[in-house]
Protein backbone atom coordinates (compact mmCIF):
# COMPACT_ATOMS: atom_id res chain seq x y z
CA UNK A 1 0.00 0.00 0.00
CA UNK A 2 1.98 2.91 1.10
CA UNK A 3 4.64 1.87 3.44
CA UNK A 4 7.90 3.54 2.79
CA UNK A 5 9.10 0.44 1.14
CA UNK A 6 6.53 -1.02 -1.10
CA UNK A 7 7.70 -3.00 -4.04
CA UNK A 8 4.26 -2.92 -5.58
CA UNK A 9 4.20 -3.92 -9.19
CA UNK A 10 1.24 -1.68 -9.41
CA UNK A 11 -0.79 -2.47 -12.48
CA UNK A 12 1.45 -4.23 -14.81
CA UNK A 13 2.83 -7.67 -14.59
CA UNK A 14 6.53 -8.32 -14.25
CA UNK A 15 6.66 -8.92 -17.97
CA UNK A 16 5.33 -5.51 -18.93
CA UNK A 17 8.44 -3.40 -18.94
CA UNK A 18 6.97 -0.40 -20.65
CA UNK A 19 4.93 0.69 -17.66
CA UNK A 20 6.26 3.75 -15.82
CA UNK A 21 8.53 3.34 -12.83
CA UNK A 22 5.90 4.64 -10.41
CA UNK A 23 3.50 1.96 -11.56
CA UNK A 24 6.04 -0.74 -11.06
CA UNK A 25 6.49 0.33 -7.49
CA UNK A 26 2.88 1.14 -6.85
CA UNK A 27 1.50 3.15 -4.01
CA UNK A 28 4.78 4.09 -2.49
CA UNK A 29 5.56 7.25 -4.42
CA UNK A 30 9.22 6.51 -5.08
CA UNK A 31 10.53 3.40 -6.74
CA UNK A 32 12.81 2.44 -3.91
CA UNK A 33 11.22 2.77 -0.51
CA UNK A 34 8.10 4.87 -0.17
CA UNK A 35 4.58 4.45 1.21
CA UNK A 36 1.50 5.26 -0.68
CA UNK A 37 -2.24 5.53 0.00
CA UNK A 38 -5.70 6.88 -1.10
CA UNK A 39 -12.20 9.82 -1.19
CA UNK A 40 -15.39 9.38 -3.43
CA UNK A 41 -19.08 10.13 -3.24
CA UNK A 42 -22.26 8.46 -2.23
CA UNK A 43 -25.23 8.89 -4.52
CA UNK A 44 -27.76 7.08 -2.39
CA UNK A 45 -28.06 6.50 1.29
CA UNK A 46 -30.30 4.38 3.44
CA UNK A 47 -32.90 5.73 5.81
CA UNK A 48 -30.49 5.11 8.64
CA UNK A 49 -27.92 7.37 7.00
CA UNK A 50 -30.14 10.37 6.39
CA UNK A 51 -32.08 10.99 9.57
CA UNK A 52 -35.45 12.72 9.52
CA UNK A 53 -35.83 16.34 10.47
CA UNK A 54 -38.24 16.25 13.36
CA UNK A 55 -38.13 18.39 16.46
CA UNK A 56 -38.70 15.57 18.93
CA UNK A 57 -35.98 14.92 21.48
CA UNK A 58 -35.64 11.19 20.92
CA UNK A 59 -33.51 8.92 18.81
CA UNK A 60 -34.28 9.22 15.13
CA UNK A 61 -33.52 5.51 14.85
CA UNK A 62 -36.60 4.89 16.99
CA UNK A 63 -38.83 7.04 14.81
CA UNK A 64 -40.11 4.81 11.96
CA UNK A 65 -42.65 7.34 10.75
CA UNK A 66 -39.99 9.98 10.32
CA UNK A 67 -37.65 7.50 8.63
CA UNK A 68 -40.44 6.68 6.19
CA UNK A 69 -40.99 10.37 5.54
CA UNK A 70 -37.27 10.83 4.86
CA UNK A 71 -37.28 8.23 2.12
CA UNK A 72 -39.42 10.61 0.08
CA UNK A 73 -36.69 13.25 0.18
CA UNK A 74 -34.60 13.62 -2.94
CA UNK A 75 -30.95 13.55 -1.88
CA UNK A 76 -28.43 15.06 -4.27
CA UNK A 77 -25.35 12.96 -5.08
CA UNK A 78 -23.50 16.26 -5.46
CA UNK A 79 -23.91 16.90 -1.74
CA UNK A 80 -23.39 13.57 0.01
CA UNK A 81 -24.31 13.75 3.65
CA UNK A 82 -22.29 10.69 4.60
CA UNK A 83 -18.90 10.10 3.05
CA UNK A 84 -15.58 8.85 4.36
CA UNK A 85 -12.85 11.35 3.50
CA UNK A 86 -9.54 10.19 4.84
CA UNK A 87 -5.79 10.49 4.56
CA UNK A 88 -3.00 8.02 5.31
CA UNK A 89 -0.27 9.19 7.68
CA UNK A 90 2.74 6.92 7.17
CA UNK A 91 5.42 6.76 9.84
CA UNK A 92 7.74 4.23 8.20
CA UNK A 93 10.82 5.89 6.69
CA UNK A 94 9.37 9.19 7.95
CA UNK A 95 7.21 9.38 4.85
CA UNK A 96 4.64 11.68 6.50
CA UNK A 97 5.21 11.93 10.25
CA UNK A 98 7.48 12.69 11.94
CA UNK A 99 9.34 14.40 9.11
CA UNK A 100 12.64 13.01 10.38
CA UNK A 101 13.99 11.08 13.32
CA UNK A 102 15.26 12.62 16.51
CA UNK A 103 12.83 15.54 16.77
CA UNK A 104 11.78 16.48 20.28
CA UNK A 105 8.21 15.89 21.46
CA UNK A 106 7.11 19.49 20.89
CA UNK A 107 8.31 19.45 17.26
CA UNK A 108 6.71 16.07 16.58
CA UNK A 109 3.45 17.25 18.06
CA UNK A 110 3.46 20.48 16.08
CA UNK A 111 4.07 18.62 12.82
CA UNK A 112 1.21 16.24 13.52
CA UNK A 113 -1.19 19.04 14.42
CA UNK A 114 -0.36 20.77 11.13
CA UNK A 115 -1.31 17.61 9.24
CA UNK A 116 -4.63 17.42 11.09
CA UNK A 117 -5.39 21.08 10.53
CA UNK A 118 -4.73 20.65 6.81
CA UNK A 119 -7.09 17.67 6.80
CA UNK A 120 -9.85 19.65 8.50
CA UNK A 121 -9.27 22.57 6.12
CA UNK A 122 -10.02 20.19 3.23
CA UNK A 123 -13.18 18.84 4.93
CA UNK A 124 -11.67 15.43 5.59
CA UNK A 125 -13.06 13.40 8.49
CA UNK A 126 -10.68 10.48 9.13
CA UNK A 127 -6.98 9.73 9.52
CA UNK A 128 -5.25 6.36 9.09
CA UNK A 129 -2.10 6.54 11.17
CA UNK A 130 0.62 3.91 10.94
CA UNK A 131 1.21 2.77 14.52
CA UNK A 132 3.09 -0.47 13.80
CA UNK A 133 5.31 -0.11 10.71
CA UNK A 134 7.41 -3.28 11.14
CA UNK A 135 6.95 -5.09 14.45
CA UNK A 136 7.78 -1.82 16.19
CA UNK A 137 5.51 0.65 17.93
CA UNK A 138 4.56 4.32 17.87
CA UNK A 139 3.16 3.68 21.35
CA UNK A 140 4.34 2.10 24.60
CA UNK A 141 3.97 -1.58 23.77
CA UNK A 142 4.42 -4.47 26.19
CA UNK A 143 5.36 -6.68 23.24
CA UNK A 144 7.42 -4.70 20.71
CA UNK A 145 10.19 -2.09 20.80
CA UNK A 146 9.79 1.61 20.15
CA UNK A 147 9.91 2.46 16.46
CA UNK A 148 13.19 3.69 15.02
CA UNK A 149 11.23 6.29 13.04
CA UNK A 150 10.73 8.30 16.22
CA UNK A 151 14.29 8.57 17.52
CA UNK A 152 16.48 7.05 14.82
CA UNK A 153 17.33 4.07 17.01
CA UNK A 154 15.03 1.07 17.30
CA UNK A 155 13.96 0.48 20.88
CA UNK A 156 14.93 3.92 22.18
CA UNK A 157 12.24 5.55 24.32
CA UNK A 158 11.21 8.86 22.67
CA UNK A 159 10.52 10.39 26.08
CA UNK A 160 6.78 10.65 25.56
CA UNK A 161 3.94 8.42 24.44
CA UNK A 162 2.68 9.57 21.04
CA UNK A 163 -0.46 7.48 20.53
CA UNK A 164 -2.78 9.07 23.15
CA UNK A 165 -1.80 12.50 21.81
CA UNK A 166 -2.32 11.43 18.20
CA UNK A 167 -5.79 10.09 18.99
CA UNK A 168 -6.89 13.00 21.20
CA UNK A 169 -5.84 15.65 18.70
CA UNK A 170 -7.72 13.87 15.92
CA UNK A 171 -10.85 13.55 18.03
CA UNK A 172 -10.68 17.22 19.07
CA UNK A 173 -10.99 18.10 15.40
CA UNK A 174 -13.78 15.64 14.63
CA UNK A 175 -11.47 13.23 12.81
CA UNK A 176 -11.97 9.49 13.18
CA UNK A 177 -8.73 7.72 14.13
CA UNK A 178 -7.81 4.40 12.49
CA UNK A 179 -4.72 2.60 13.78
CA UNK A 180 -2.80 1.19 10.82
CA UNK A 181 -0.79 -2.02 11.36
CA UNK A 182 1.51 -4.04 9.17
CA UNK A 183 0.90 -7.66 10.20
CA UNK A 184 3.88 -9.53 8.72
CA UNK A 185 6.80 -7.16 8.25
CA UNK A 186 9.30 -7.89 11.02
CA UNK A 187 12.25 -5.64 10.10
CA UNK A 188 13.71 -3.55 7.32
CA UNK A 189 16.98 -5.48 7.41
CA UNK A 190 17.51 -9.20 7.85
CA UNK A 191 20.32 -9.02 10.45
CA UNK A 192 18.49 -10.24 13.54
CA UNK A 193 21.46 -9.46 15.79
CA UNK A 194 21.01 -5.73 15.18
CA UNK A 195 17.44 -5.70 16.47
CA UNK A 196 16.64 -4.64 20.04
CA UNK A 197 17.06 -7.44 22.56
CA UNK A 198 13.31 -7.58 23.24
CA UNK A 199 12.35 -7.75 19.57
CA UNK A 200 10.06 -10.75 18.90
CA UNK A 201 12.28 -11.86 16.01
CA UNK A 202 15.17 -12.30 18.46
CA UNK A 203 13.02 -13.95 21.09
CA UNK A 204 11.38 -16.29 18.55
CA UNK A 205 13.81 -16.72 15.64
CA UNK A 206 11.78 -19.60 14.19
CA UNK A 207 8.89 -17.22 13.54
CA UNK A 208 10.74 -15.25 10.87
CA UNK A 209 11.84 -15.71 7.29
CA UNK A 210 14.76 -13.82 5.73
CA UNK A 211 13.71 -12.74 2.27
CA UNK A 212 15.57 -10.46 -0.15
CA UNK A 213 17.27 -8.46 2.59
CA UNK A 214 14.24 -8.04 4.82
CA UNK A 215 12.71 -9.97 7.68
CA UNK A 216 9.13 -11.27 7.61
CA UNK A 217 6.97 -13.16 10.05
CA UNK A 218 5.90 -16.48 8.56
CA UNK A 219 2.14 -16.25 7.93
CA UNK A 220 1.91 -20.06 7.91
CA UNK A 221 2.67 -20.42 11.61
CA UNK A 222 -0.32 -20.44 14.00
CA UNK A 223 1.84 -18.89 16.72
CA UNK A 224 2.64 -15.92 14.44
CA UNK A 225 -1.06 -15.36 13.81
CA UNK A 226 -1.85 -15.61 17.52
CA UNK A 227 0.91 -13.13 18.33
CA UNK A 228 -0.28 -10.65 15.69
CA UNK A 229 -3.82 -10.81 17.05
CA UNK A 230 -2.47 -10.22 20.58
CA UNK A 231 -0.54 -7.11 19.50
CA UNK A 232 -3.56 -5.61 17.76
CA UNK A 233 -6.02 -6.48 20.51
CA UNK A 234 -3.74 -4.80 23.04
CA UNK A 235 -4.02 -1.51 21.16
CA UNK A 236 -7.79 -1.84 20.77
CA UNK A 237 -8.24 -2.44 24.49
CA UNK A 238 -5.88 0.25 25.77
CA UNK A 239 -6.46 3.14 23.38
CA UNK A 240 -9.53 5.05 22.19
CA UNK A 241 -9.15 4.21 18.51
CA UNK A 242 -12.03 4.09 16.03
CA UNK A 243 -10.65 1.51 13.64
CA UNK A 244 -7.97 -1.09 12.91
CA UNK A 245 -6.49 -0.91 9.43
CA UNK A 246 -4.26 -3.12 7.26
CA UNK A 247 -2.78 -2.04 3.96
CA UNK A 248 -1.74 -4.33 1.08
CA UNK A 249 1.31 -6.01 2.54
CA UNK A 250 0.73 -9.71 3.16
CA UNK A 251 3.17 -12.19 1.63
CA UNK A 252 6.05 -10.24 0.05
CA UNK A 253 5.51 -8.71 -3.36
CA UNK A 254 7.49 -10.31 -6.18
CA UNK A 255 10.99 -8.88 -6.14
CA UNK A 256 14.04 -10.66 -7.48
CA UNK A 257 12.22 -13.95 -7.85
CA UNK A 258 13.54 -15.46 -4.62
CA UNK A 259 11.33 -18.20 -3.18
CA UNK A 260 9.78 -17.32 0.16
CA UNK A 261 11.22 -19.73 2.73
CA UNK A 262 8.10 -21.28 4.22
CA UNK A 263 8.57 -24.85 2.96
CA UNK A 264 8.84 -26.40 6.43
CA UNK A 265 5.65 -24.74 7.62
CA UNK A 266 3.87 -25.83 4.43
CA UNK A 267 4.96 -29.42 4.97
CA UNK A 268 3.67 -29.33 8.54
CA UNK A 269 0.41 -27.44 8.02
CA UNK A 270 -0.41 -27.70 4.31
CA UNK A 271 -2.97 -30.51 4.75
CA UNK A 272 -3.14 -31.47 1.09
CA UNK A 273 -3.62 -27.95 -0.23
CA UNK A 274 -1.52 -26.42 -2.97
CA UNK A 275 1.08 -23.91 -1.78
CA UNK A 276 -0.96 -21.01 -3.17
CA UNK A 277 -4.19 -22.24 -1.57
CA UNK A 278 -2.45 -22.72 1.75
CA UNK A 279 -0.91 -19.24 1.71
CA UNK A 280 -4.27 -17.63 0.91
CA UNK A 281 -5.86 -19.64 3.70
CA UNK A 282 -3.21 -18.40 6.12
CA UNK A 283 -4.02 -14.79 5.25
CA UNK A 284 -7.77 -15.40 5.35
CA UNK A 285 -7.45 -17.02 8.77
CA UNK A 286 -5.51 -14.07 10.17
CA UNK A 287 -8.04 -11.60 8.75
CA UNK A 288 -10.89 -13.55 10.31
CA UNK A 289 -9.13 -13.81 13.66
CA UNK A 290 -8.27 -10.11 13.77
CA UNK A 291 -11.81 -9.08 12.86
CA UNK A 292 -13.28 -11.31 15.57
CA UNK A 293 -10.79 -10.11 18.21
CA UNK A 294 -11.31 -6.43 17.41
CA UNK A 295 -15.09 -6.67 17.56
CA UNK A 296 -15.04 -8.82 20.67
CA UNK A 297 -12.86 -6.28 22.47
CA UNK A 298 -14.86 -3.24 21.35
CA UNK A 299 -17.83 -3.84 19.04
CA UNK A 300 -17.78 -0.25 17.77
CA UNK A 301 -14.20 -0.43 16.43
CA UNK A 302 -14.12 -0.96 12.67
CA UNK A 303 -11.73 -3.29 10.88
CA UNK A 304 -10.82 -2.84 7.25
CA UNK A 305 -8.16 -3.54 4.66
CA UNK A 306 -6.75 -1.58 1.74
CA UNK A 307 -5.73 -4.25 -0.78
CA UNK A 308 -3.81 -3.82 -3.99
CA UNK A 309 -6.21 -2.46 -6.63
CA UNK A 310 -6.36 -5.63 -8.74
CA UNK A 311 -7.81 -8.78 -7.20
CA UNK A 312 -7.36 -10.92 -10.33
CA UNK A 313 -7.32 -10.29 -14.06
CA UNK A 314 -10.14 -11.55 -16.22
CA UNK A 315 -7.60 -13.45 -18.32
CA UNK A 316 -6.90 -15.64 -15.26
CA UNK A 317 -10.40 -15.71 -13.80
CA UNK A 318 -13.67 -14.82 -15.56
CA UNK A 319 -14.85 -13.09 -12.39
CA UNK A 320 -11.76 -10.85 -12.32
CA UNK A 321 -11.41 -7.29 -13.59
CA UNK A 322 -10.66 -6.24 -17.15
CA UNK A 323 -7.03 -5.49 -16.31
CA UNK A 324 -3.57 -6.77 -17.18
CA UNK A 325 -1.63 -6.16 -14.00
CA UNK A 326 -0.25 -7.95 -11.00
CA UNK A 327 -2.84 -10.14 -9.30
CA UNK A 328 -2.97 -9.77 -5.52
CA UNK A 329 -4.71 -13.16 -5.33
CA UNK A 330 -1.86 -14.96 -7.11
CA UNK A 331 1.21 -12.85 -6.25
CA UNK A 332 0.78 -11.95 -2.58
CA UNK A 333 -2.03 -14.38 -1.71
CA UNK A 334 -4.50 -11.65 -0.73
CA UNK A 335 -8.09 -12.71 -1.49
CA UNK A 336 -10.17 -9.59 -0.89
CA UNK A 337 -13.26 -11.26 -2.36
CA UNK A 338 -13.07 -13.92 0.35
CA UNK A 339 -12.84 -11.28 3.10
CA UNK A 340 -15.88 -9.49 1.70
CA UNK A 341 -17.89 -12.68 1.32
CA UNK A 342 -17.09 -13.91 4.83
CA UNK A 343 -17.85 -10.54 6.43
CA UNK A 344 -14.47 -10.60 8.22
CA UNK A 345 -13.98 -6.92 7.43
CA UNK A 346 -16.18 -3.85 7.79
CA UNK A 347 -14.76 -2.07 4.77
CA UNK A 348 -12.50 -2.67 1.81
CA UNK A 349 -10.40 0.16 0.39
CA UNK A 350 -8.71 -0.92 -2.86
CA UNK A 351 -5.74 1.16 -3.90
CA UNK A 352 -6.79 2.20 -7.37
CA UNK A 353 -3.74 4.28 -8.11
CA UNK A 354 -4.09 4.45 -11.89
CA UNK A 355 -5.82 7.05 -14.05
CA UNK A 356 -8.79 6.64 -16.32
CA UNK A 357 -7.85 4.99 -19.58
CA UNK A 358 -4.62 3.45 -18.28
CA UNK A 359 -4.26 0.34 -20.42
CA UNK A 360 -3.12 -2.15 -17.79
CA UNK A 361 -5.44 -0.96 -15.03
CA UNK A 362 -8.16 1.53 -15.96
CA UNK A 363 -9.66 3.41 -13.01
CA UNK A 364 -12.97 3.62 -14.86
CA UNK A 365 -13.11 -0.19 -15.10
CA UNK A 366 -11.84 -1.01 -11.63
CA UNK A 367 -14.32 1.12 -9.67
CA UNK A 368 -17.43 -0.64 -11.04
CA UNK A 369 -15.74 -4.01 -10.55
CA UNK A 370 -15.13 -3.32 -6.87
CA UNK A 371 -18.62 -1.85 -6.51
CA UNK A 372 -20.04 -5.16 -7.75
CA UNK A 373 -18.05 -7.11 -5.18
CA UNK A 374 -19.56 -5.31 -2.17
CA UNK A 375 -23.07 -4.97 -3.53
CA UNK A 376 -25.56 -6.40 -1.04
CA UNK A 377 -22.88 -7.48 1.45
CA UNK A 378 -22.91 -4.72 4.07
CA UNK A 379 -19.15 -4.28 3.58
CA UNK A 380 -18.36 -0.66 2.79
CA UNK A 381 -16.30 0.34 -0.23
CA UNK A 382 -13.91 3.28 -0.06
CA UNK A 383 -11.37 4.04 -2.78
CA UNK A 384 -7.66 4.54 -2.17
CA UNK A 385 -6.64 7.57 -4.26
CA UNK A 386 -3.12 8.33 -5.48
CA UNK A 387 -2.75 11.93 -4.40
CA UNK A 388 1.02 11.38 -4.49
CA UNK A 389 0.85 10.77 -8.26
CA UNK A 390 -0.72 14.14 -9.10
CA UNK A 391 1.81 16.27 -10.96
CA UNK A 392 4.18 13.42 -11.79
CA UNK A 393 5.20 13.33 -15.43
CA UNK A 394 5.67 9.69 -16.35
CA UNK A 395 1.98 9.32 -17.24
CA UNK A 396 0.20 12.09 -19.15
CA UNK A 397 -3.03 11.81 -17.14
CA UNK A 398 -1.30 12.76 -13.89
CA UNK A 399 0.03 16.00 -15.40
CA UNK A 400 -3.57 17.22 -15.58
CA UNK A 401 -5.10 18.82 -12.49
CA UNK A 402 -8.53 17.44 -13.41
CA UNK A 403 -7.68 13.73 -13.32
CA UNK A 404 -8.12 13.08 -9.62
CA UNK A 405 -11.30 15.20 -9.28
CA UNK A 406 -12.68 13.27 -12.26
CA UNK A 407 -12.29 10.06 -10.24
CA UNK A 408 -14.68 11.41 -7.63
CA UNK A 409 -17.14 12.51 -10.31
CA UNK A 410 -17.08 8.99 -11.75
CA UNK A 411 -17.60 7.50 -8.30
CA UNK A 412 -20.95 9.26 -8.02
CA UNK A 413 -22.33 6.78 -10.54
CA UNK A 414 -21.80 3.95 -8.06
CA UNK A 415 -23.70 4.25 -4.77
CA UNK A 416 -21.58 1.44 -3.32
CA UNK A 417 -18.61 3.85 -3.23
CA UNK A 418 -18.92 5.57 0.13
CA UNK A 419 -15.75 7.64 0.24
CA UNK A 420 -12.05 8.01 -0.49
CA UNK A 421 -8.75 8.00 1.33
CA UNK A 422 -5.67 9.76 -0.03
CA UNK A 423 -2.06 8.74 0.02
CA UNK A 424 -0.57 10.58 1.64
CA UNK A 425 -0.49 13.30 4.31
CA UNK A 426 2.67 14.93 2.99
CA UNK A 427 0.70 15.98 -0.08
CA UNK A 428 -1.90 17.87 1.94
CA UNK A 429 0.53 20.74 2.45
CA UNK A 430 1.98 20.53 -1.07
CA UNK A 431 -1.42 20.63 -2.81
CA UNK A 432 0.03 19.43 -6.16
CA UNK A 433 -1.40 21.28 -9.18
CA UNK A 434 -3.90 22.91 -6.80
CA UNK A 435 -5.85 19.64 -6.87
CA UNK A 436 -7.02 19.88 -3.26
CA UNK A 437 -8.55 23.29 -3.94
CA UNK A 438 -10.45 21.74 -6.84
CA UNK A 439 -11.60 18.80 -4.71
CA UNK A 440 -12.94 21.11 -2.02
CA UNK A 441 -14.67 23.38 -4.54
CA UNK A 442 -16.37 20.66 -6.57
CA UNK A 443 -16.63 17.69 -4.21
CA UNK A 444 -16.07 18.75 -0.60
CA UNK A 445 -17.73 22.17 -0.33
CA UNK A 446 -19.43 20.96 2.84
CA UNK A 447 -18.31 18.71 5.67
CA UNK A 448 -19.70 15.17 5.77
CA UNK A 449 -20.86 12.71 8.40
CA UNK A 450 -19.17 9.34 8.51
CA UNK A 451 -20.91 6.47 6.72
CA UNK A 452 -22.81 4.17 9.08
CA UNK A 453 -21.43 0.67 9.34
CA UNK A 454 -24.59 -1.04 10.53
CA UNK A 455 -22.89 -4.09 12.03
CA UNK A 456 -20.96 -1.94 14.47
CA UNK A 457 -24.18 -0.92 16.20
CA UNK A 458 -24.46 2.22 18.27
CA UNK A 459 -27.54 4.31 18.88
CA UNK A 460 -28.39 7.89 18.14
CA UNK A 461 -28.14 10.09 21.24
CA UNK A 462 -31.11 12.13 22.40
CA UNK A 463 -31.72 15.18 20.27
CA UNK A 464 -30.23 18.41 21.62
CA UNK A 465 -32.51 20.55 23.78
CA UNK A 466 -32.54 24.20 24.72
CA UNK A 467 -31.34 25.36 21.32
CA UNK A 468 -31.02 29.14 21.17
CA UNK A 469 -29.45 31.63 18.79
CA UNK A 470 -28.31 34.94 20.21
CA UNK A 471 -25.51 37.38 19.55
CA UNK A 472 -24.01 35.28 16.78
CA UNK A 473 -23.78 32.17 18.96
CA UNK A 474 -25.79 29.01 18.68
CA UNK A 475 -26.03 27.10 21.97
CA UNK A 476 -27.76 23.97 23.27
CA UNK A 477 -27.66 21.56 26.17
CA UNK A 478 -25.25 18.67 25.81
CA UNK A 479 -26.73 15.30 24.89
CA UNK A 480 -25.49 12.28 26.87
CA UNK A 481 -23.37 9.94 24.72
CA UNK A 482 -22.93 12.55 21.98
CA UNK A 483 -19.46 12.47 20.40
CA UNK A 484 -20.23 15.38 18.07
CA UNK A 485 -23.03 17.56 16.72
CA UNK A 486 -24.09 18.29 13.15
CA UNK A 487 -25.10 21.88 12.44
CA UNK A 488 -27.34 22.65 9.45
CA UNK A 489 -28.38 26.06 8.13
CA UNK A 490 -31.39 26.74 5.91
CA UNK A 491 -32.06 30.10 4.26
CA UNK A 492 -35.33 31.30 2.85
CA UNK A 493 -38.20 28.96 3.53
CA UNK A 494 -38.82 27.37 6.91
CA UNK A 495 -36.87 24.09 7.29
CA UNK A 496 -38.93 21.09 6.24
CA UNK A 497 -38.59 17.35 6.76
CA UNK A 498 -35.98 17.14 4.00
CA UNK A 499 -33.65 19.84 5.35
CA UNK A 500 -31.15 17.25 6.61
CA UNK A 501 -31.60 14.63 3.87
CA UNK A 502 -28.28 15.42 2.18
CA UNK A 503 -25.28 17.60 2.84
CA UNK A 504 -26.28 20.79 1.07
CA UNK A 505 -27.34 22.49 4.34
CA UNK A 506 -24.61 20.97 6.53
CA UNK A 507 -22.26 23.68 7.75
CA UNK A 508 -20.30 21.89 10.49
CA UNK A 509 -19.71 18.69 12.39
CA UNK A 510 -18.63 20.03 15.77
CA UNK A 511 -16.84 17.75 18.27
CA UNK A 512 -18.61 17.62 21.62
CA UNK A 513 -17.04 19.81 24.29
CA UNK A 514 -16.82 18.53 27.88
CA UNK A 515 -19.41 21.00 29.13
CA UNK A 516 -23.10 21.11 30.06
CA UNK A 517 -23.78 23.55 27.24
CA UNK A 518 -22.41 23.38 23.70
CA UNK A 519 -21.92 26.44 21.54
CA UNK A 520 -21.17 27.20 17.92
CA UNK A 521 -20.37 30.57 16.37
CA UNK A 522 -22.56 31.41 13.39
CA UNK A 523 -21.43 33.77 10.66
CA UNK A 524 -24.58 33.95 8.53
CA UNK A 525 -28.30 34.33 9.00
CA UNK A 526 -30.90 31.64 8.50
CA UNK A 527 -32.62 28.89 10.42
CA UNK A 528 -30.45 26.35 12.21
CA UNK A 529 -30.92 22.68 12.96
CA UNK A 530 -28.63 20.74 15.31
CA UNK A 531 -28.42 16.95 15.69
CA UNK A 532 -26.40 14.79 18.07
CA UNK A 533 -24.12 12.00 16.82
CA UNK A 534 -22.62 9.03 18.64
CA UNK A 535 -19.05 7.91 17.87
CA UNK A 536 -20.26 5.80 14.94
CA UNK A 537 -22.28 8.61 13.38
CA UNK A 538 -25.75 7.51 14.40
CA UNK A 539 -27.73 10.75 14.24
CA UNK A 540 -30.56 12.05 16.41
CA UNK A 541 -33.57 14.01 15.33
CA UNK A 542 -32.78 17.73 15.09
CA UNK A 543 -33.51 20.61 17.37
CA UNK A 544 -34.47 23.66 15.32
CA UNK A 545 -34.30 27.42 15.69
CA UNK A 546 -36.45 29.10 13.06
CA UNK A 547 -35.72 32.77 12.51
CA UNK A 548 -38.54 35.14 11.63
Amino acid sequence: MRNGHRPLLAATTMAVVTTGVAYLFGPGAAPADSEAKRPAAEAKRSAAEAKPATGQARSAAAHPAAAKQEQACEASPKYPKRQLRGVWIATVHNVDWPSKTGLDAARQQAEYVRILDNAVKRHLNAVFVQVRPASDAIYKSPYEPWSQWLTGIAGRDPGWEPLPFLIDEAHKRGLEFHAWFNPYRAADKDDVSKLPANHPARLHPKWVVKHEGKLYYNPGLPEVRAYTVKVIKDVVQRYDIDGVHFDDYFYPYPGRGTKFGDAAAFTKYGKGMSLAEWRRENVNTLVSQVGAAVHQAKPYVKFGISPFGIWRNKSDDPTGSDTKGLSAYDAIYADAKAWIKSGSIDYVMPQIYWPRGFAAADYAKLVPWWADQVKGTGVHLYIGQALYRVGTKDTAAWTRAGELPAHLTLNRKYPEVRGDVYFSAAQLAKNPLGVLDALVKDHYPRPALLPLVQDRGGRAPAAPTGLTLAGGALSWKSSPEARSYAVYRVTGAKPDACATADGRNLVAVAPAAPAAVQSFTVTAGGSYLVTALDRLGNESAPATVVLP
